[in-house]
């Protein structure tokens, strides 16, 4: 005898939003820490017509500050009039995108850490019942996270389970799914 079965689909949207700075991992020169907070402060500094801008940050130890060279010699006129308001107004939202680019953190030779500094926000709020689910994944920013760690976040299972039906084929995609993400991408999930 035979049955048929009908699978229900379901569709969903993630957005991967910061919630905080990151910790930038840097060596401290006074204390042996390796971890820097920054509040999203600049500081300008005008030589005739060229600027020079730095993100401020604190060492998380001693409190000492550094300053990451966001701008060097600069003429004023080549600065868009939004991102110069941005810096003397010191503009969180700027200093977060200017943090995820990664031309600053390797002209700074530092690293990110999101550790607690992002949220996974689901649309529709609950998982659908369905037994396939199409995932479309936003980045609201440049945060690289580890693609079984974010889908174990999103449907609620162990990475390690994430893993196996990765590698059984239950979750696939047309990006890689090992490693980090920091791009937009969409899956399948099969729940069974």
């Amino acid at each position: 005898m035979h049955e048929n079965t009908f699978l229900v689909r379901a569709t969903t949207q993630w957005l991967v939003r910061a919630t905080d700075f990151p910790i930038i991992r840097r060596r401290c020169r006074t204390c042996p820490s390796t971890q820097y907070r920054t509040h999203g402060k600049f500081r300008v500094n005008a030589n005739h017509k060229l600027l020079d801008v730095w993100l401020l940050a604190l060492c998380v130890g001693c409190g000492e500050t550094v300053k990451l060279t966001v701008l060097e010699r600069v003429h004023v006129r080549s600065i868009p009039p939004t991102m110069l308001d941005g810096f003397h107004d010191n503009a969180a939202p700027l200093a977060a995108k200017l943090l995820a680019d990664p031309a600053l953190a390797h002209r700074n030779d530092i690293a990110l850490d999101w550790t607690d500094a992002w949220t996974l926000e689901l649309s529709p709020v609950e998982l659908p019942k369905a037994d396939i689910l199409e995932v479309s994944v936003h980045f609201g920013q440049r945060i690289p996270i580890g693609a079984a760690a974010l889908i174990a976040m999103g449907v609620k299972l162990s990475r390690a389970e994430v893993r196996r039906r990765i590698a059984d084929g239950r979750i696939v995609s047309e990006h890689s799914l090992t490693g980090r993400r920091a791009q937009d991408f969409s899956f399948v999930f099969r729940w069974h």
